[in-house]
């Protein structure tokens, strides 16, 4: 791995943005390829082996591009596909995902408290974070919540609207999270919608902290690159931003968050990235 190779993020869809757009926040010298697989999107209701089918091949591509980090911002694809795509990379690139990076946080700062989760059916069937979270031994009581309408109306662009806040409170107000003191956005989909999120809660008059694995992961990265030496400290770095089947909202969340025009690259995850 050499310092001035790209990093590469990929996600189903748009959420993984959110990721990318801390990456930039913390290393802004950085270059990164991201891949949003929009022809699969949602991961969250496809099987393991779907999903890590696509993760693997995804990995490949990065990998065609010199990455010498790989990404997964993709809660789904971290839980189903990590270990898989750690394997495969082999030493090629360092690879990161989202759920050890939060569980580090929450073993840091959350012992003896009440936390809960949203997140897809598959994050929350898969059940990862209530097994890592558990092997903490620090007594923290977790309660996670399947969360699948939110990904695919955050896709649609609909996130700050009378629809989306009523969804939003739908789930909220569930009586799994009725007493946690910490929720975690077990879905890189969800910091668009924190501070709706947040209002809903002040609504309540309740204090529940808002854990974002966007920031935890980007600065987890960046601790990585600098013990490592691998910190890029050539100018003008690249953006590249790829899609699988291209739609109108990601476009739109692209240059809202990096406030630019973009250019997206159509690519399917089965052509080779020249």
């Amino acid at each position: 791995m050499k310092s001035n190779q790209p990093i590469g993020i990929f996600d189903s869809g748009i959420g993984g943005l959110t990721v990318a757009k801390a990456v930039k926040d913390v290393l802004p010298n950085e270059s990164i390829i991201y891949f949003g697989d929009t022809a699969h999107l949602p991961y969250g209701d496809k099987s393991t082996a779907a999903i890590q089918a696509y993760s693997v091949r995804i990995a490949e591509l990065l990998l065609k591009q010199k990455c010498k980090v790989i990404l997964i911002a993709c809660n789904s694809a971290s839980s189903a596909a990590y270990d898989l795509v750690t394997e495969y990379v082999g030493k090629k690139a360092k690879v990161f995902d989202v759920i050890n990076p939060t569980v580090d946080f929450i073993r840091e700062h959350y012992q003896d408290e009440n936390v809960g989760l949203i997140g897809t059916k598959q994050t929350v069937s898969a059940g990862v974070y209530a097994r890592k979270i558990a092997e903490l031994k620090q007594n923290i009581q977790f309660k996670s919540l399947a969360t699948p309408l939110l990904v695919p109306m955050i896709e649609e662009g609909i996130y700050d609207d009378d629809i989306s806040r009523n969804i939003i409170g739908k789930y909220l107000n569930d009586p799994t999270l009725e007493s946690i003191k910490s929720l975690i956005l077990g879905c890189t989909h969800y910091p668009i919608i924190k501070e709706q999120i947040r209002t809903h809660y002040a609504s309540l008059n309740k204090e529940v902290e808002i854990i974002d694995s966007a920031e935890t992961v980007a600065l987890t990265l960046k601790s990585f690159l600098e013990y490592n030496q691998l910190i890029n400290k050539e100018k003008s770095p690249i953006e590249r931003f790829l899609v699988s089947d291209f739609t109108e909202s990601f476009e739109k969340t692209t240059k809202i968050f990096f406030n630019k025009e973009v250019d997206l690259e159509l690519l399917s995850i089965w052509d080779e990235l020249n």
